[in-house]
């Protein structure tokens, strides 16, 4: 060894190891995707569990969230909740410790909620209801006041079993009986429904569901709150009310408690139940112990770290709103300063004393029902979660009652959910306010339920059709996905496609034709995860949402692309914020902070004539610490609290703030408006339809940058960074290189770079990273020759397919005449042997069009799978001057279910399982497929499959 050379070793021993690399090329556990683990009402067993797992683990699969529902598939044998189910989940977790699996458990029956059979009327979800009686003075006889009906839930009576719809009607407390002087004429508030909890539509799914409630002042008569007359202590028993009627005309309201119609759903048929009260820690208390705590009592000491049980999860909310419990009166009076029984007949839509003095009231009551929803359930599950030693994530979005960033603050694990495009709902909305939350708390994991889908996806989805839009969701800021669903393969492995979610979610489970390669697929999105999980989100503008609930954050349409579905984030980046989260902040370098490290350039208020006293008071101290702050100044307090004199106060407030002012056009400015007063550049920026997200550790600027278009482009891209000389990191294969071709001006780098079709990469720049002489940062390949004339093919015919068959030339197998092949789902694997002479060059083979996944093989070398573009792998190690190249290639589900379609159907009917299935008798219809939906017709239309190339062998100087 020379003087050199041993000082070279000595220096590499030195060096400490490069610990974000290493995790880049081989992932930890952390970093792994995740699947919904959905079980179909009773249809389990230990062995396929232990099967589902296995397959998770050798696919790729460190996390699941577990849930049991019933939708549209027979029900098996395990009832929810037995003895046998809990052994069977008991059995579940401790495979899931044995293999490093994390399992995160839904706090209750069904895919939403907290409730079961074992909630009483009492401890459910209620409103305040009222009947109305009108009468005439003079009177001295008992009055009549009937008891009112309760509110009609709003997914209908449908899902109320017959004892529990004869619960729901029988359940009823009196809460008081109220008289005032009936108004001259009928005056109502416009939408009292929404703004007193009654219903929550579905923001998601129905149209016209507003983001956020505003006020409708309007003129007309009023209750005098002054002659109000309380009259509950009158009430008999049996409903008459014994008073002696004032002159004039009078309207007598029974006000009382029912329970909301709020069923746990869709619930396995044992796990129906009503929803737990959200307002009360007793009654949560009993739903936790009834669920919960029976599982962890059954399951025994759990493994401290690794696989297993570790969180618990409140899926998106859906049980709706409830307006009313046993100590909400009380409880009114603590947080809002005054006795709400007044206004009680304004939740049924009347008017006291105005529109402008209801609609406060209003607001005071949706106030501290969110108060109540995020204290004593979301804080009061959160505290249980800790102190039984897991975390808890959180959806708060849907038909949430609160502010959807005020619930989702609470989160240890924030999440959201984004539909496939084309296959279902557009909730990008959400996956912006769980990042907008995770970025602000400092959250490390910012997850999402991804790829839901409808009943027209149907084993359409693969890999390669899902890369964009998660690489959407990457540049969004989620960094892990679990994606629904993966349903628990309960029937004979014989049986495939098997076991469905009804016809709802992608199917992302072992029963997949693409299952065996998914893995390589799987290293991609956890080489993505663990870099997205470093350091913090860098973002320049900070959007504050108004106080109040509900609320579903929107930023401004100008801040995001065009594409409504997939909508990306311009050059400078944002998150919204609630009011909650914005009492951590503080100032430094004219920049807001955060505990959690996030830090903003600038502060944007919303156009609100409302806000309260101490949220105010906190803006005017961010102002004075030097923080950039954008809005007008509100002109009064949103609720009744300490009115009108609390209007006075914030008014005096306000008169001394420097707010920087803009024009509005909604309820927020556009996006250039505040743009114009940043004093830096664009984070990032590209001639091509590039998307990103920046995130910086202590000692890297990391940009995630991803190709649009299912186009290749050569694009020029600026980083707002000049920390080091740029590096290409690949997720697709884990290798890092540096990038010669750069150059930097005015405290930014720009760099050629060149995407196939929906390509992405990492760009880093790490500190003091000196640059590396080089030409060009991508080489250019050419055709050293193409594969031509006849291929071997072997299909399954477990399937369908011929076991050998000679392909003249390649072609899509639905062009076929062989209905084996036409109709064929599976993998086939092509062979062919060819010359070749190599010289000093590397080699690649590029398969041209695939159908939709490949294994590469070159004399008895595996190379690996491919799943996207490029469609090409380095064989130079491998080729040979005579070669055997074989390519399996696999396709979906759909051509051999239309097949089959053509066959008499022997599938579930009715709800039943078919004789032959129960009877273990062998099938007689022809058919090679089963499972429990499909949606296909003899003349729906192929998808195209198989290798059509053309395959080349391309080669480039070393």
């Amino acid at each position: 060894m020379t003087l050199a050379q041993l000082f070279l070793f000595i220096m590499l021993l030195q060096q400490k190891p490069d610990s974000l690399k290493a995790g880049f090329l081989q992932p930890p556990p952390a970093a792994r995707p995740g699947v919904y683990w959905y079980f179909m009402d009773g249809n389990q067993s230990k062995t396929s569990m232990t099967a589902d797992l296995e397959s998770m683990k050798r696919a790729g699969i460190g996390n699941l969230v577990f849930l049991e529902v019933n939708v549209g598939v027979p029900r098996g044998k395990v009832d929810f909740l037995s003895e046998e189910w809990q052994e069977l989940f008991a059995h579940a977790v401790h495979e899931a410790e044995r293999l490093g699996i994390e399992i995160t458990l839904g706090v209750g029956p069904g895919w939403s909620g907290s409730g079961g059979p074992w909630v009483t009327p009492n401890q459910s979800m209620q409103h305040l209801v009222a009947s109305t009686t009108k009468v005439i003075g003079g009177s001295a006889g008992p009055v009549n006041l009937p008891i009112p009906e309760p509110r009609k839930p709003f997914f209908g009576e449908g899902g109320l079993t017959p004892v529990m719809k004869t619960q729901w009607k029988a359940f009823y407390e009196d809460v008081a009986v109220l008289a005032f002087p009936t108004p001259s004429a009928e005056h109502q508030i416009k939408d009292a429904d929404e703004k007193a909890l009654y219903y929550r539509a579905p923001f998601s799914s129905v149209k016209g569901v507003k983001p956020y409630l505003t006020p409708a002042i309007t003129e007309g008569p009023a209750i005098n709150k002054d002659q109000i007359i309380v009259l509950t202590d009158k009430l008999q028993k049996d409903g008459t009310l014994q008073w002696k009627v004032p002159p004039g005309n009078w309207t007598i309201m029974r006000f009382g408690s029912r329970n909301n119609g709020a069923v746990t759903r869709p619930a396995p048929f044992p796990g129906l139940g009503f929803e737990a009260d959200k307002f009360d820690t007793v009654a949560m208390n009993a739903h936790l112990e009834a669920y919960t705590g029976k599982l962890l009592r059954k399951i025994g000491p759990r493994k401290t770290s690794g696989g297993g049980l570790r969180n618990l999860h409140m899926d998106s909310w859906e049980m709706g709103a409830q307006n009313w419990t046993a100590a909400f009166r009380q409880e009114f009076i603590k947080r809002r300063g005054y006795d709400p029984q007044p206004f009680y007949p304004v939740y049924l839509g009347q008017v006291v004393e105005s529109t402008a003095i209801s609609e406060r009231f209003l607001w005071d009551l949706r106030q501290t029902s969110q108060e109540l929803v995020l204290d004593f359930h979301v804080k009061h599950l959160k505290d249980y979660s800790h102190r039984n030693g897991f975390k808890l994530s959180i959806e708060p979005y849907d038909m949430n009652p609160t502010a959807d960033l005020e619930q989702g603050a609470l989160a240890d694990i924030p999440m959201c959910e984004f539909w496939s495009k084309g296959y279902g709902y557009n909730t990008s909305f959400s996956c912006i306010e769980a990042t907008s939350i995770g970025h602000i708390n400092g959250s490390s994991v910012i997850a999402a339920e991804a790829f839901t889908a409808e009943n027209n996806e149907s084993w359409k989805q693969y890999p390669g059709s899902v890369k964009n839009q998660g690489d959407w969701a990457f540049a969004m800021g989620i960094n892990r996905f679990f994606y629904h669903t993966f349903i628990n393969q309960s029937l004979n492995d014989s049986l495939r496609p098997g076991m469905t979610m009804g016809p709802y979610g992608v199917h992302w489970d072992r029963g997949q034709t693409w299952w065996p390669m998914a893995d390589a697929y799987h290293r991609y999105i956890s080489r993505c995860q663990y870099i997205l999980q470093q350091g913090r989100s860098v973002a320049d503008i900070l959007y504050l949402t108004p106080e109040g609930a509900p609320h579903v954050f929107r930023p401004p349409l100008s801040a995001l692309t065009a594409d409504e579905f997939l909508p990306d984030r311009r050059g400078y980046n944002f998150d919204g914020c609630s009011p909650g989260q914005l009492y951590k902040a503080g100032v430094k370098d004219k920049r807001i902070v955060f505990p959690g490290g996030a830090t903003y350039r600038v502060l944007v208020l919303p156009a609100s004539e409302t806000m309260t006293i101490p949220l105010l008071k906190k803006i005017q101290s961010l102002v004075k610490e030097g923080a950039l702050v954008v809005g007008m100044p509100p002109a009064r307090t949103p609720g009744l609290t300490d009115y009108p004199n609390a209007d006075g106060q914030l008014q005096a407030i306000a008169q001394n703030i420097k707010l920087q002012h803009v024009t509005y056009d909604s309820l927020y400015p556009t996006y250039d408006a505040i743009t114009k007063l940043l004093d830096v550049k664009e984070d990032f920026s590209s001639t091509g339809a590039i998307r990103y997200t920046h995130r910086v550790t202590e000692n890297r600027d990391i940009y995630f940058v991803s190709n649009r278009t299912d186009k290749a482009v050569q694009t020029e891209n600026t980083f707002r960074t000049t920390l080091g000389a740029p590096e290409l990191w690949d997720p697709l294969t884990g290798t890092t290189r540096m990038l010669p071709e750069f150059k930097t001006e005015s405290g930014t780098t720009t760099i050629p770079l060149t995407f196939e079709p929906y390509q992405s990469f990492f760009i880093v720049f790490e500190k003091g990273k000196a640059a590396m002489a080089g030409k060009k940062n991508f080489i250019k390949t050419n055709i050293a020759d193409t594969l031509e004339g006849a291929w071997q093919v072997s299909f399954d015919p477990k399937w369908g397919g011929p076991s050998k068959i000679t392909f003249d030339q390649l072609q899509d197998w639905t062009t076929r005449p062989e209905e084996g092949i036409k109709y064929y789902s599976g993998t086939a694997i092509y062979r062919k042997q060819f010359p070749f002479a190599k010289n000093n060059q590397r080699y690649y083979l590029d398969l041209g069009e695939v159908k939709n996944l490949a294994r590469v093989k070159l004399n008895g070398k595996d190379l690996g799978i491919l799943w996207t573009a490029p469609w090409s792998v380095d064989i130079t190690t491998a080729l040979q001057k005579n070669n055997l190249l074989e390519i399996e290639v696999v396709n979906l589900w759909p051509n051999r279910l239309i097949g089959d379609a053509k066959l008499p159907d022997d599938g579930v009917k009715n709800g039943q399982w078919p004789a032959w299935l129960l009877e273990g008798k062998k099938r007689t219809s022809g058919r090679y497929t089963f499972t429990t939906y499909s949606p296909y017709k003899p003349d729906s239309p192929l998808l195209p499959s198989g290798l059509t190339g053309p395959v080349t062998i391309r080669a480039s100087s070393f």
